[in-house]
């Protein structure tokens, strides 16, 4: 199970500790007197708990913002991958076909675990896998303020660092007034999402309090793919003269029947697109048959606390704590395993050794995940300057029972076969500078320093005990013509850590990456255009192989030398007040350098090959007609060029290009009393019922024992997705 890799061990001694400090301290602070609040203050507030990791109109980097009135256009339970598929230089997949439960994104080729993502500033990524697992936070983008997406290595962040891209979310925003909202939404595969929200306003001008409950259940494409996700939030907002305090509880419980096998057999893909062959076993009738619980549980809670001051017209700070808390098991029926494998001595029966049994296993996974974050901020005249950092560490406890075996007795119930412990540590410090030389000339400066380490003792990983000190420095040069054209220039250096998986059966490098940027924005009233040509040179990078370990995650290996060179392109173009085009489009070229891997028993070298998961055009476009006053109509376009799922060129391994259309229609309507607001939303996807996979993998074997006689062999698998389908939604807002 990809969630279920990594985990921790539980010490509320320390934790209760470090917390219980922080309340002290601010239990202390003397606050000024109250006076009344202004919704410009207030926002200002809020901002400071992402300014130090985002970028703005003077950053030398590319960078897409959507908004909360943009999310929620599209927002009818799908997963937040789903809602920024349009997006330059993104693609998305979902492993049950209609984009729910598990689901990933790429950026410019680079895979979910590349892509750091914050939450109000704090790191989400798994610390182990460093993938995101958008499935234990279901709905949380009803939660959301504004995301934005930074393509590329872009400005220094907390936690692993980004090589394809940031992602940072900040949560609701404070209201001065009372709110409450009632969402529901129904589709194809019995798909539904119910969610319930509140807000309680500013009471005494000081204090809010907001909500929210949702429940999403969805059969998926995908045979038995079944999501059942439920998820919470709840903020605290404390607001005095320039001060403003937050605690956030929020998190998930995901229960979703695994369909993360894809499909090998081409005649299924082909006449029966949605075969899932997770649970399959024939029984002692030769019936094949399904196990009941193939299934991914797991329960994830964060909590958060963030104190943003502004001292002064120049001068603003943010420190936080943090805690995330996981829980949970995936449940497997295999059959014909080597139960040695399993720490189970054969046994006779009948007469017979036995040694192959069918059986049932459960992996257990308890991780703890706790730190601090923190920012100063001077801001005056021509100098925008921000310092931060963070620490986090990490506590992982993996275990495994085998439940029960057909052939043999086993030596206890809920027989144990391992478990191990791992622990990481990461502490970051970051200064970055925004200058203005001049009215037109502006220059950025991001310095990083980080230090991580990383312990295992597991079977899969071998005894790990790893240190890796990095130094992360970023530069560039903003150069702005007049009100609407502005250029920039910069250059980043990125180190990153291997993962988990990395080190089974291998002894990884960490990697390493320079990303240079250069583009032009043109900004009027009626238009926006950006364009960015990037070119990323790696040394030592962790490419995917685009083959999958026992429990389905991603095998990567180290490429001493590889590259990705692209220019992207997007716009919004007001052609009228009704009509308006959205384009994007992505032209890169993803090598291999002078790649080597075994092939007929032998070490070939294939020379410069396309990076697997990599294609090299991506496009999109909407096109939105405004009819009449607060309805939109929006046709939304994704092409996806084709792209290998390996490092080796085979025709085998080639994933088919793909164009997928959706059709979004959002109406807003506000009655006289009751509802402050009515919205009603519909979005049918792939309107044309395109047959298309938007993810697979890729594997090699060989067969032969003998030398000169050894034949390599190759393998992939498919993930189908759904044709056309719908969602309609009715949110009334009081």
């Amino acid at each position: 199970m990809k969630t279920l890799l990594f985990a921790g061990l539980h010490k509320p001694f320390s934790k209760k500790r470090f917390f219980l400090y922080f309340f002290s301290l601010l239990s202390f602070y003397n606050y000024a007197q109250n006076v009344p609040q202004d919704s410009t203050k207030v926002n200002q507030l809020d901002a400071v708990m992402v300014k130090a990791v985002r970028a703005n109109d003077k950053t030398p980097m590319p960078f897409s913002n959507l908004s909360k009135k943009e999310l929620r256009e599209r927002n009818l339970g799908q997963d937040i991958p789903m809602l920024l598929n349009f997006l330059p230089s993104v693609v998305t997949t979902s492993d049950a076909g209609n984009g729910f439960g598990y689901t990933g994104i790429r950026v410019r080729g680079s895979d979910a675990s590349r892509v750091n993502v914050t939450v109000n500033g704090i790191p989400y990524n798994d610390s182990e896998s460093q993938g995101t697992f958008w499935v234990n936070m279901p709905d949380f983008v009803s939660s959301v303020e504004n995301v934005q997406l930074q393509r590329g290595v872009g400005t220094s962040t907390n936690g692993a660092g980004a090589f394809g891209a940031s992602l940072n979310l900040l949560t609701d925003a404070v209201n001065q007034e009372a709110s409450g909202e009632i969402s529901n939404s129904f589709g194809s595969f019995n798909s539904r999402k119910h969610t319930v929200k509140f807000g309680t306003g500013l009471l005494n001008n000081n204090f809010e309090l907001a909500g929210r409950l949702s429940n999403i259940h969805s059969d998926g494409f995908i045979d038995r793919a079944e999501s059942d996700l439920k998820s919470y939030f709840l903020q605290g907002t404390f607001l005095k003269n320039n001060t403003l305090i937050k605690a956030l509880v929020f998190g998930g419980t995901e229960r979703t029947y695994q369909s993360w096998n894809g499909i090998e057999d081409l005649d299924k893909l082909k006449n029966d697109r949605s075969y899932n062959t997770s649970g399959e076993y024939i029984d002692d009738d030769g019936t094949l048959r399904f196990y009941d619980n193939e299934t991914d549980n797991y329960n994830q809670d964060h909590y958060q606390l963030h104190w943003n001051q502004r001292w002064s017209d120049a001068w603003s700070s943010n420190f936080a704590l943090h805690y995330t808390k996981g829980l949970g098991y995936y449940e497997n029926y295999e059959q014909a395993e080597n139960v040695v494998d399993y720490g189970i001595e054969p046994q006779i029966i009948n007469g017979t050794l036995v040694e192959i049994s069918d059986l049932i296993r459960r992996k257990w996974l308890d991780n703890d995940f706790y730190g601090t974050t923190f920012s100063l901020n001077y801001k005056k005249e021509k100098v925008d300057f921000i310092a931060g950092g963070g620490y986090n560490r990490y506590e992982g406890k993996h275990s495994g029972n085998v439940l029960w075996t057909r052939s043999l007795i086993l030596p206890e119930n809920n027989f144990e076969f391992y478990n191990d412990f791992s622990t990481k540590n990461d502490l970051n410090v970051f200064a970055k500078l925004n200058y203005a030389l001049t009215s037109k000339w502006n220059l950025f400066g991001d310095m990083q320093y980080r230090t991580v380490s990383y312990t295992a003792n597991g079977n899969d990983t071998g005894l790990v005990d790893d240190t890796f000190d990095f130094f992360n420095p970023k530069a560039g040069i903003t150069f702005s013509a007049n009100d609407k054209n502005t250029m920039y220039f910069s250059y980043a250096r990125a180190n990153r850590e291997p993962n988990r998986t990395d080190y089974e059966g291998n002894n990884p490098k960490p990697e390493k990456m320079n990303d240079f940027e250069l583009g032009w924005r043109y900004n009027s009233a009626r238009t926006k255009i950006n364009i960015n040509g990037y070119w990323m040179t790696y040394k030592d990078q962790l490419v995917l192989t685009g083959s999958l370990n026992d429990v389905g995650s991603p095998m990567r290996i180290n490429i001493e030398k590889s590259y990705r060179l692209g220019i992207e392109l997007d716009a919004s173009i007001y052609l009228s007040d009704k009509w308006i085009l959205r384009p994007n489009a992505t032209i890169s070229a993803n090598k291999n350098q002078d790649f080597e891997s075994e092939r007929d028993g032998a070490l070939k070298n294939f020379g410069t090959t396309d990076i697997a998961f990599s294609p090299n055009v991506i496009v999109a476009n909407a096109v939105t007609f405004l009819p009449i006053k607060n309805m939109q109509i929006s046709l939304l376009s994704k092409f996806v060029g084709e792209q290998y799922m390996g490092n080796i060129d085979s025709k085998n391994s080639k994933l088919e290009s793909y164009a997928v259309n959706d059709v979004s229609v959002s109406y807003e309507f506000k009655p006289k009393s009751v509802f402050k607001s009515v919205i009603i939303t519909g979005l049918v996807n792939n309107i044309f019922d395109y047959e298309y996979e938007s993810n697979g993998y890729f594997y090699t074997y060989n067969v032969g024992s003998n030398p000169g006689s050894i034949k390599t062999m190759e393998g992939a698998g498919y993930y189908p997705q759904a044709g056309i389908n719908f969602l309609a939604g009715l949110t009334l807002l009081f």
